[in-house]
């Protein structure tokens, strides 16, 4: 057996109360309520995450069933043009432009403004001294968006300036 000296002793003792004090510092109930908080804290991020990539998910699936609806809509247009949309067929016409409306569906067929490729697709330039910038002056065939998202580009026909 080997003796201990005074110093080993009284460091030890040292060292023995500091953890003791160290434990009782520490609230085990506290730091429970922490890691409880920060998992409450994950779980409600991961759910408005999940919230977000449903929604968008959703916006993606409907565009893509408008998008398919795009060359019927077109032919009632061209029907309607035609005075060819009567009796039950317009009736049917009506509701289906009325439900692509309200599911979100924006048509866009403006004459007179700035040409903007990211929405227009020019078939045709003309030029002319009356017009300062490119100017769409035709629509051939409109444009659809839904949301934030074109669809389909309009197809028109613009005027250069000379």
């Amino acid at each position: 057996m080997t003796e201990k000296s005074i110093g080993d002793e009284s460091a030890e003792q040292a060292l023995s109360d500091a953890v003791a004090e160290a434990i009782a510092e520490v609230d085990p109930v506290a730091v429970l309520t922490d890691d409880l908080q920060r998992l409450q804290a994950d779980f409600q991020n991961y759910r408005k995450r999940v919230d977000k990539e449903r929604i968008e998910s959703t916006e993606v699936v409907t565009g893509l069933v408008l998008a398919q609806f795009l060359g019927v809509l077109d032919d009632v247009d061209r029907a309607q043009e035609h005075g060819e949309l009567t009796g039950g067929f317009k009736a049917v016409a009506d509701q289906l432009t009325a439900i692509a409306t309200k599911l979100g569906l924006v048509k866009f067929v403006e004459v007179g403004v700035t040409f903007d490729p990211n929405i227009h697709e020019a078939l045709m330039h003309e030029t002319s001294s009356s017009v300062s910038d490119t100017q769409v002056t035709k629509v051939l065939r409109p444009g659809y968006k839904f949301k934030e998202r074109i669809l389909r580009p309009a197809q028109v026909v613009v005027t250069d300036p000379e």
